[in-house]
């Protein structure tokens, strides 16, 4: 594969995403604010920085957004120790460091959480890069995360996202990428199909036996 991998991190390597759709109703509702888990769920993939407003408008990010940015990460914090790597993210990750010019972590997750998360994966020796939050001013849907991912990867002629949700497929698109999907963030295959996914797999197990085909190859 002449080609250099992005990865997002929660949902797709590393099982989180509920904890964080948990973590902003208790947020959001410690100022006042009720919105319903399953909406949230639907929000997750992107940062802070733009889901307050999705979410809950944006008179809410005017008056609360940093504070609802800190209480989502203390309420996270409480719960990190339950999130586990999914299966197959080290084995992926070690096939990807055999095949692809470069493997790279495209994450907006707060630093502290990519360097937890980066100790949970035991990956690190075969991890050429990794982004977080301290890397650009807009989140994914916005293709900043992306294009900073880039960055740190080597010269070369293509790159390939691997994601969980339509916030994925849109960044990576925005910055001329196709992206494989897995199902582990909770949308389904005709959801991140719609979203313009280039493939959808169950698992990264799944994922795994496809690295000789589109959008890899």
């Amino acid at each position: 594969m002449s080609v250099a991998v992005l990865l997002d991190l929660d949902g797709t390597l590393v099982d989180a995403n509920y904890q964080h759709a948990l973590a902003w109703f208790r947020a959001l509702r410690s100022r006042g604010v009720i919105v319903p888990i399953w909406r949230i769920h639907r929000h997750i993939g992107m940062g802070g920085d733009q889901l307050v407003t999705a979410v809950a408008g944006e008179d809410v990010e005017e008056r609360y957004g940093d504070e609802l940015r800190a209480a989502e990460h203390e309420e996270f914090l409480r719960m990190r120790a339950e999130c586990e790597p999914l299966a197959g993210a080290n084995e992926l990750l070690h096939a990807l460091h055999d095949r692809a010019a470069a493997v790279i972590l495209a994450s907006s997750a707060s630093q502290d959480d990519v360097q937890h998360f980066l100790g949970l994966l035991d990956a690190d020796a075969v991890i050429d890069g990794w982004t977080s939050s301290d890397d650009v001013e807009k989140s994914k849907p916005h293709p900043d995360i992306v294009r900073a991912a880039l960055d740190k990867a080597p010269d070369v002629d293509r790159a390939v996202m691997i994601g969980d949700s339509r916030w994925d497929v849109e960044a990576a698109a925005r910055a001329g990428l196709e992206t494989a999907c897995v199902l582990t963030g909770g949308w389904s295959t005709q959801e991140l199909v719609a979203s313009g996914a280039a493939a959808v797999f169950e698992s990264l197990v799944e994922l795994r036996s496809h690295l000789e085909d589109p959008p890899f190859s």
